[in-house]
């Protein structure tokens, strides 16, 4: 099993990230992808991944964060995606959600980054969230120039997943399908997805999966906890749980280009 989507930056980790690194390779998690955020956490991310086996990261500048992009940033991104450590750029994309960087803020990160990856040939790493329609019309201009793009956490309706598909694009599944208040329509469309362009992934510390039994003592989620996602994602698609961690194995192979 590999996790496409771990804050393991996030200062949550500071007190045990060597331990939840080895919980994570003990349960049978044989690859981490580091999310960066923002150019101080791709910095960061690197940094961890180079410290740890089996660690690769992203590099990229979120939207919430994209108040912040300069003509500094790309140049700082480039010198990352030189490094080994890093696979993709991002995460990179639109939340118009919470708007803490504007519209046109984002936007304009969010292109700048789909530029880079494209003269760098890289894939990208990417976030929407109430924002499916301007996502995919910024998107779209880019997808023949790039190698790979995967839309992480997806939590949209089967119509965006469908309009992420036709595109090529892949989708990152997270324990939000374990909550049965939000999780649903999600866990219902999970058979839309072809196995092909399925990815799994923890988001930690964040969405700690509400069905595990029994649950933890902390609510902090954690990439040991992937293999209870794939279990339950494969049930609710009718496959064989170690036919879907083979399958998105190679998915990440294809699209990160890692050898683990």
């Amino acid at each position: 099993m590999f996790d496409i989507g771990l804050n393991l930056t996030s200062s949550q980790f500071d007190k045990d990230r060597d331990e939840v690194v080895a919980r994570a390779l003990a349960a049978g998690v044989n690859g981490l992808l580091l999310t960066g955020t923002n150019l101080q956490e791709s910095q960061d991310a690197q940094r961890l991944a180079h410290t740890f086996d089996c660690c690769w990261s992203t590099a990229g500048v979120h939207p919430h964060d994209s108040s912040h992009w300069n003509h500094d940033s790309a140049e700082v991104l480039y010198a990352l995606a030189k490094t080994p450590e890093v696979v993709a750029i991002g995460e990179c994309g639109l939340d118009f959600n919470r708007n803490f960087s504007t519209p046109d803020e984002q936007e304009k990160a969010f292109t700048a980054q789909l530029a880079l990856a494209a003269e760098l040939g890289m894939p990208v790493f990417m976030h929407c969230r109430d924002a499916h329609e301007r996502f995919v019309a910024l998107l779209e201009p880019w997808l023949d120039k790039l190698p790979g793009a995967v839309l992480h956490c997806f939590t949209g309706s089967r119509q965006d997943a469908l309009d992420c598909l036709n595109r090529g694009l892949y989708l990152g599944i997270t324990g939000w399908v374990c909550d049965e208040r939000r999780g649903l329509e999600l866990r219902d469309l999970l058979p839309v997805i072809p196995a092909d362009r399925l990815l799994v992934e923890t988001d930690a510390p964040y969405l700690l999966p509400r069905d595990m039994r029994p649950k933890p003592a902390s609510r902090r989620n954690e990439p040991a906890y992937l293999g209870h996602i794939v279990e339950r994602i494969a049930h609710w698609r009718g496959e064989e749980r170690q036919w879907l961690e083979a399958q998105t194995d190679e998915n990440v192979r294809r699209l990160f280009g890692v050898a683990f």
